[in-house]
């Protein structure tokens, strides 16, 4: 499953990055895909999609679904599977969960809980 996704991936970067879809949208904005999820039976592949800047996510995720089938032909004809499989788009949040965590970790109070438990274990190897 992760090697097809990963194969899905480089595909569609590479349809996206070829400037291959006429769309004033998608040319206007460029696209990254972070990851690609595939179901178990390589039957659905689910593209997370980040416009850069997260700017305009939705606007781009209508455009790549009125693209969908010219999308979906492209990656069959890039990756050799024994059937083209189905295409989805969603918007790739991952890189919000990670400023969340980062913010997370850079609060007073976890940097104080650190600080106080490398204190504690200082003091406890010096004993």
């Amino acid at each position: 499953m992760l090697r097809v996704a990963e194969l899905i991936r480089h595909a569609a970067s590479e349809v996206f990055s070829r400037g291959e879809i006429n769309d004033p949208v998608l040319e206007s904005h460029v696209v990254t895909i972070p990851r690609v999820k595939m179901s178990p039976d390589l039957k659905l592949a689910t593209l997370f999609v980040m416009p850069l800047g997260g700017k305009d996510s939705n606007d781009v995720l209508k455009a790549l679904d009125k693209h969908r089938s010219f999308l979906r032909g492209e990656i069959a004809r890039k990756v050799n599977l024994k059937f083209a499989c189905d295409i989805r788009f969603k918007v790739d949040d991952s890189f919000d969960n990670v400023a969340k965590i980062d913010a997370l970790l850079n609060s007073d109070k976890v940097r104080r809980d650190i600080e106080s438990a490398n204190t504690d274990q200082s003091e406890s190897e010096h004993e």
